[in-house]
């Protein structure tokens, strides 16, 4: 929450009960949720914690969006968060997104922050995109997501582009972001003292700190 109306009452609980909130933990989200109600007309803002694009979808009784841990930003109190896990082994283990994802199922409006640009697309029966693993941001529950290694010795060894790439398969509907916000730190991380080969445990723990309080320097909220 950035700010909101006075007239506005928060109350913090589990959302359903401790073991509520130990699924809602193991799904990425917080033990306790944080409800807003308001007493009479009022305003509440929400805010991202990087430069981002934050989507507003309404969704339908039963409809369901898979997305990333750190995508979900709020929702109405009708629409419920689960776990969705990845079905196969592989995509879980070089995936980039890990075994557990965010379910949001409806009815109700649901609010997803992507980082950097988005890019939606529309994918038929059958038709594959390739994508790094940290650009797909929410995909429909029809949308098949899974692995595949960069063909190509050299494209491997000289590319740069990493040993698996994301592959999702239609039909649905997918969400993409321009700016993975671990892209963000990396590169970052680059230009900071101490970042290059060689410079020891030290300068390496210095470096990521310094990424830290940079990022919390030009996105805190203040």
């Amino acid at each position: 929450m950035a700010w909101m109306s006075d007239t506005i009452l928060m109350q913090t609980h589990t959302g359903g009960g401790f073991f509520a909130g130990i699924k809602r933990s193991l799904s990425g989200g917080s033990l306790f949720i944080t409800e807003f109600t308001a007493k009479a007309a009022a305003h509440i803002a929400f805010a991202p914690r990087f430069p981002g694009t934050i989507i507003a979808k309404n969704l339908a009784a039963n409809q369901s969006l898979i997305c990333r841990k750190e995508t979900f930003l709020c929702a109405q109190k009708s629409v419920t968060l689960e776990i969705a896990w990845q079905q196969r082994i592989g995509a879980g283990f070089f995936g980039g997104e890990g075994f557990i994802l965010q379910k949001v199922t409806g009815p109700g409006v649901v609010w997803l922050d992507l980082s950097g640009e988005l890019v939606e697309r529309d994918l038929a029966a059958g038709e594959r995109l390739l994508v790094h693993a940290g650009h797909v941001g929410i995909q429909e529950p029809t949308v098949q997501f899974d692995i595949q290694m960069i063909r190509g010795f050299r494209n491997v060894l000289f590319g740069g582009e990493g040993l698996f790439l994301a592959t999702l398969t239609g039909p649905g509907h997918v969400w993409l972001q321009s700016m993975p916000i671990m892209n963000l730190a990396e590169e970052i991380g680059r230009y900071l003292p101490g970042s290059s080969e060689g410079t020891g445990t030290l300068g390496k723990v210095a470096g990521v700190a310094a990424v830290g309080g940079l990022l919390g320097s030009l996105f805190s909220s203040e």
